[in-house]
């Protein structure tokens, strides 16, 4: 009995030790990739501008930076649990890849990625009353990071192959393609920042209950597709946010604007992402995912319980994939409306 004692706590012990060694052995391959990844990007690139001589090679200093810095804000995510474990693989990865192909991606990414993660502390105490999923610290896992930062992260790779990387101005008379990607990369992370500015300000900040959008009719806080004027606003502003980002990074970084297209639309452009993917969002919640209200715990929830009652959606997608589809149809919608107004030269 007495051996049992001395043995058992050492084999918890073992065990916990264990899951840190593998935890830290993750990070290393992963980091390892991370760089083998980076380094293929760079032979490829100048492979391919000495062969064909019209591509833009990947500075040491930009590969350099592409790691350091999204590896400083992915440990510190992790640090401060508003990503977890997998998160922060899965957002150094994302951010990898955005800071390599255009700085003006890395800074929107930043931007949201920053400014999300506030707001979901903020008023916590609240939020922990009216959310019945609600995470301490707000942490993202690597399947939200995908949801948010997938269609960002293909649209960049795409833009690497097509124009290689680095910063251009957006002008749809000289880079019709390129531009197009850009915005559409714009759209999806301003979409995103939009649907998180929107249910994180708009749930603590409305006066008034929020109106579900197929039928303005009023429900509880937290019902998937409800609006408000407030909620609204504040999607505005997140996509404004993130647009201010592009536009401030174009001005730094871009040497020939003054023969391009003028770039202040892309603030409008981000403010239009930011409401117009937040409605999309709430119209898909609003069909496609399920809110009942929960009589035990006074609570709305995303899946039926015995004590809860229907108020609207079908169980079919869950908050991810609504995020995902929404950034989706943004990326692919919004810039074909933009391209018949945007200013020319």
């Amino acid at each position: 009995m007495t051996v049992f004692s001395l043995w058992l706590p050492m084999s918890y012990h073992q065990e916990d030790f264990f899951k840190e060694y593998l935890k830290m052995m993750v990070n290393i391959i992963v980091l390892n990739l991370l760089i083998c990844i980076s380094l293929v990007f760079w032979i490829v690139s100048m492979t391919a501008s000495t062969y064909y001589g019209t591509l833009r090679p990947i500075s040491p200093w930009r590969w350099l930076f592409s790691i350091l810095i999204p590896l400083v804000i992915a440990t510190q995510g992790f640090k401060k649990k508003s990503l977890d474990h997998s998160g922060a693989l899965g957002g150094l990865v994302v951010g990898f890849i955005l800071t390599v192909a255009n700085y003006s991606f890395f800074t929107s990414l930043f931007v949201f990625f920053v400014t999300s993660s506030k707001l979901t502390k903020w008023k916590k105490d609240i939020k922990k009353q009216i959310d019945s999923e609600y995470k301490e610290g707000g942490q993202r896992n690597w399947m939200q990071v995908f949801c948010n930062g997938g269609v960002p992260t293909e649209l960049a790779v795409l833009y690497m192959i097509e124009n290689g990387p680095g910063e251009i101005p957006i002008d749809f008379s000289k880079q019709y393609t390129a531009s197009w990607m850009c915005l559409s990369l714009l759209g999806a992370l301003a979409c995103s920042a939009g649907d998180t500015w929107a249910s994180e300000i708009g749930s603590v900040m409305s006066k008034s209950k929020p109106r579900l959008i197929t039928t303005w009719e009023k429900v509880p806080v937290g019902t998937n597709g409800a609006v408000s004027f407030v909620g609204l606003l504040s999607s505005l502003l997140g996509g404004m946010a993130v647009g201010v980002a592009y536009f401030i990074t174009q001005l730094i970084f871009v040497t020939d604007l003054e023969i391009s297209a003028p770039q202040w639309p892309i603030i409008v452009f981000g403010a239009a992402a930011g409401l117009l993917g937040s409605i999309v969002d709430s119209y898909l919640g609003a069909t496609m995912q399920y809110s009942g209200f929960d009589q035990n715990i006074g609570m709305v929830v995303n899946h039926q319980t015995k004590d809860s009652k229907h108020i609207s959606g079908k169980p079919i997608l869950d908050n991810n994939t609504v995020n995902l589809f929404s950034s989706i149809i943004i990326a692919l919608v919004l810039p074909g409306m933009a391209w018949c107004f945007w200013p020319r030269r």
